[in-house]
């Protein structure tokens, strides 16, 4: 009883946290996903056991320079983008000193940056996605936002329906737990729920919620399977214990970072 009042008391402090940082404006959503980021490239790392903490300066100049035309750092640009690229070849000299296998190490490293980094970067350009409008005047936080309700819809559904009908696994050799009826009804209720979404921001039509719920149920899917393999092959069942009851941060945003490439992607082609 007590893991569960734990479990539903931190979830509620972390959902009210993210949905409030999100909406409020451009700043507080930055450093919402800068923190993030930084707990999950921590979580990751210990995961594959990369010892090299420059992944760190990557990501974090990686973030900041795509963020700078949206939080006024625009001068500094530049400089973010020269740490970046200066960052990526540290590995390379500090290999010189090391007896350690490079490819192993830059392997790990830059899966670091596209596992990690980039969908985060992606996440904090959603809401100026060219919609038509200046991006550099307009925060439409309700994409970001929306994407977190589709996740979350897409987890809980897949969960309740697979534990009252599921008989047929999805991928047992990764996660057991998963099964095909758990899947179908998740992707059934986040197609409901991007058309409840449609109503309630119209900053898109039916049509676009609907393709990104689409969107949504199947790389969400794939997100938390592939961080089930990462834990497997680590030997353990949560990422941390940041999130008393739920785990670590990785474990909860597994299937956002893995969505938020391709919902950016299709936002900005269509």
């Amino acid at each position: 009883m007590n893991n569960m009042i734990t479990r539903a008391i931190s979830g509620l402090v972390f959902v009210v946290l993210l949905i409030s940082l999100i909406l409020l404006n451009r700043y507080t959503l930055f450093g919402l996903l800068l923190v993030l980021m930084l707990f999950c490239i921590y979580e990751f790392k210990n995961l594959v056991k990369l010892k090299n903490n420059w992944i760190y300066v990557s990501s974090i100049s990686l973030l900041l320079t795509v963020s700078s035309p949206i939080i006024n750092f625009e001068k500094s640009e530049t400089i973010f983008r020269s740490i970046f690229f200066i960052s990526l070849f540290i590995p390379l000299l500090q290999h010189l000193f090391s007896e350690k296998n490079i490819q192993d190490v830059l392997g790990k490293y830059f899966l670091t940056i596209v596992y990690i980094a980039i969908p985060f970067c992606s996440l904090m350009l959603i809401p100026f996605v060219n919609l038509g409008i200046d991006s550099n005047e307009t925060f439409i936080p309700e994409l970001v936002l929306g994407l977190f309700i589709l996740i979350w819809s897409n987890d809980t559904f897949a969960y309740l329906v697979g534990r009252t009908f599921g008989k047929h696994k999805l991928f047992e050799r990764v996660s057991p737990k998963k099964t095909i009826e758990g899947f179908l009804g998740g992707f059934i209720f986040t197609i409901i729920a991007g058309i409840i979404l449609s109503y309630s921001f119209d900053t898109i039509n039916v049509f676009h919620w609907i393709v990104i719920s689409i969107i949504t149920s199947f790389t969400g899917v794939l997100g938390d399977l592939i961080e089930s393999k990462f834990k497997r092959e680590a030997n353990i069942k949560d990422s941390s214990n940041f999130i008393p009851g739920h785990g670590g941060f990785l474990d909860r945003l597994d299937s956002i970072i893995f969505t938020a490439p391709f919902i950016y992607i299709y936002l900005q082609i269509f």
